[in-house]
């Protein structure tokens, strides 16, 4: 393994090789890349049963080992997206204003790339073809060290990726995977300030913590999702056990599945036997309050601890409330700032809650699921920021731009 100053170096300089790319330049290299994907899967199968035989011996969970596992069908749906990618509308280079001042100076405001970003992530392989195809995009080259659960699954696709962009003489050091899973190199890499622009973390809440609390390079934080779904006593109850079933358990490993749902109390005797014989067909383990055990049985009792825990797991915890001022504040409590939503036919209480509940996406009547970039019609996302600084949300290729102004004069002095 060479030493992270290297690799930042080498980033380095190819990023200023990559910024020059014209836009059809990169979209055919993308297109390259997707084909080499599909056609080295069995190489990336055979590398990713290596991470998934010493999952099972480590006792890996099986909503996690849902997420590092890869089969034809997932490493095809990677190439698509890496496609999709070249497909959508390049923001390199658009201009975003432009105006004259009265001495005759014209400036103007162009979308530029950021230069390196460090991703940091745990057993999701396909973080590496996604992450490399929307910083390509936007001119960025990147350092990618993705968990010890997905090394060699990671690291296979990252010699895919580079070895296409070799072949078609663009410089491979555009991606680099550290291919080493000691920790040392993640704190090396959270200081690599001379080299790296922006670190972008995804994984677990103490991955993220400890990348937000230890990295002198700029981070965008890439939350946890303890997510909401307020009940309102004004709900269509058909359509609020439909939100809540596919939120939960659509696929209980993301970070936008729901963890908790908050009933209003008018509803419990309707509802909660209602919801509770959904959830149960599925093996949800419900945790609810006292009101909540009160009105079924079927429930076991919650602890403080429940109401901020991101379980990713087939558990959910129940609270009960009195109206929707209640609902807010219970939210904006506990939650991570990620996604939540209200099921109500009432507006004023929908507009309520779109209003108040302080987090980076907010439903009314739908799914948390939908929190991605793919369903926002981005075609793709790097993260989900939950912090509020140059981008929140899911981050598509426009968040992973700067700005440079443009002055152009006649001779003008001040």
């Amino acid at each position: 393994m060479e030493s992270m100053e290297e690799l930042g170096k080498r980033a380095k300089v190819a990023s200023r090789k990559l910024a020059v790319l014209s836009k059809d330049e990169k979209n055919k290299v993308l297109k390259g890349v997707a084909g080499a994907l599909c056609d080295a899967s069995e190489k990336i199968i055979e590398a990713n049963k290596k991470d998934m035989e010493n999952a099972r011996a480590n006792g890996m969970r099986p909503a996690m080992m849902d997420r590092l596992a890869l089969d034809e069908k997932r490493i095809k749906d990677m190439a698509d997206g890496v496609s999709s990618v070249a497909d959508l509308p390049d923001p390199v280079g658009d201009v975003i204003n432009e105006w004259k001042r009265p001495n005759g100076l014209e400036i103007s405001i162009k979308r530029v790339p950021i230069g390196v970003i460090g991703i940091v992530y745990e057993a999701r392989p396909n973080v590496t073809s996604d992450a490399f195809a929307i910083t390509f995009k936007t001119g960025n080259a990147c350092i990618l060290r993705g968990g010890s659960d997905s090394i060699y699954s990671s690291v296979a696709i990252g010699d895919v990726i580079r070895e296409s962009l070799k072949n078609q003489g663009v410089d491979p050091d555009c991606v680099q995977v550290v291919d080493d899973p000691d920790r040392k190199y993640v704190t090396e890499m959270l200081h690599l300030n001379d080299y790296i622009d922006l670190i972008i973390p995804r994984g677990s809440e103490s991955l993220i913590n400890h990348v937000v609390k230890n990295s002198s390079v700029p981070v965008i934080e890439t939350g946890t999702g303890n997510n909401h779904v307020y009940v309102d006593e004004y709900a269509d109850l058909d359509m609020a056990v439909d939100i809540v079933d596919n939120s939960k358990t659509q696929r209980i490993s993301v970070c936008n599945a729901l963890e908790t749902v908050i009933i209003h109390s008018s509803l419990l005797d309707t509802f909660l036997p209602r919801l509770t014989d959904r959830l149960k067909e599925k093996d949800v383990q419900m945790r609810g309050d006292e009101r909540a055990l009160a009105a079924d049985n079927r429930l076991v009792a919650a602890t403080e601890e429940d109401w901020s825990t991101e379980y990713l797991d087939y558990i959910i915890a129940v609270k009960t409330v009195d109206s929707i001022e209640e609902a807010i504040e219970h939210i904006n409590r506990y939650n991570t700032g990620h996604s939540d939503a209200i099921v109500t036919q009432n507006k004023e209480n929908a507009e309520k809650f779109l209003n108040e509940v302080d987090s980076a996406c907010v439903y009314v009547n739908a799914s948390t699921r939908f929190t991605d970039g793919g369903e926002f019609g981005f075609g793709a996302e790097i993260g989900i920021s939950t912090q509020k600084i140059h981008a929140r949300g899911p981050m598509g290729l426009e968040q992973m731009t700067s700005v440079k102004y443009i002055i152009k004069g006649t001779g003008q002095i001040r």
